[in-house]
């Protein structure tokens, strides 16, 4: 169901791969909703994945950006604008990756070089995003940036290995860029951490199906889907949370909360 809470709302999506990215379901609901919005990903993302089918969908044009890349952001911000009509009002940042994790270097012998990668595709391109916006000015008062994040930020699990450090610079880039936003134009600036769900992104960790099914024992309301990811991330870029900034917001049914559930002690045999 609709409820028109994005009506005459203008933003940019980044990140939709395919049907199972929570940027996808995001941009789905966001059209439902009443926002138009243009669509990035970079380059080699667009050919591995059926953006075109995304943008068809949502009548969306795609504006390809890499996001490591201020001249492609300048152009990202300024061509958005031109075709959306005027200023935007929120950005989704669903953009990650980690060649250590791809290549499968563990963790304690991490390929540095390939870490700087994961720190400037997964974090600083956060923060490149919101400079961009910030200097050409394009985000309106009261507008919203939300950027896809994961608990592994605070809590350790060996398999997210690098990937767990770009996450926490993420969420400190929310809290920082969030306070300069807010006093400069209102904007708010809030990351989202989700659930393990299983997209291509996701389930290309070493160990994941093993986690999904982990987490999902130990949240009191299960994993929360890619589906319900992008109704919360809508209310995120709505009016009704106008005041809500700088925070990391956990979306995984009480995961982060639960020490541990019944249904995992029950699996546990101790003498």
């Amino acid at each position: 169901m609709a409820y028109g809470l994005l009506q005459g709302k203008r933003g940019i999506i980044s990140g939709a791969l395919n049907d199972s990215s929570i940027a996808w379901k995001i941009a789905q609901r966001a059209k439902e909703e009443g926002a138009t919005f243009t669509l990035t990903n970079a380059p080699i993302a667009m050919r591995m994945g059926e953006i075109k089918k995304l943008a068809e969908e949502c009548n969306a044009e795609i504006i390809p950006a890499d996001a490591t890349s201020n001249e492609d952001l300048e152009k990202l911000f300024t061509q958005s604008q031109e075709i959306l009509g005027g200023k935007v009002d929120f950005v989704l940042h669903s953009i990650g990756m980690s060649p250590n994790i791809r290549k499968g270097r563990a963790y304690t012998d991490l390929n540095y070089e390939w870490f700087k990668q994961t720190l400037d595709i997964s974090a600083l391109s956060f923060h490149r995003m919101m400079q961009t916006a910030y200097k050409l000015d394009a985000i309106n008062e009261w507008g919203s940036v939300v950027g896809l994040t994961y608990m592994a930020a605070q809590r350790t699990f060996p398999f997210y290995t690098d990937m767990a450090e770009a996450k926490a610079m993420l969420e400190s880039i929310a809290r920082s860029f969030g306070y300069h936003y807010g006093k400069y134009r209102k904007v708010r600036v809030n990351t989202v951490s989700q659930s393990p769900t299983q997209t291509t992104a996701g389930s290309g960790i070493g160990g994941f199906d093993k986690f999904f099914g982990y987490a999902d024992a130990i949240a009191p309301l299960g994993n929360a889907t890619a589906d319900q990811c992008a109704d919360y991330c809508i209310t995120l870029f709505s009016d009704y949370t106008r005041m809500v900034t700088m925070q990391n917001l956990f979306h995984d049914g009480g995961f982060s909360m639960t020490g541990v559930s019944a249904e995992i002690m029950d699996l546990v045999n101790v003498k």
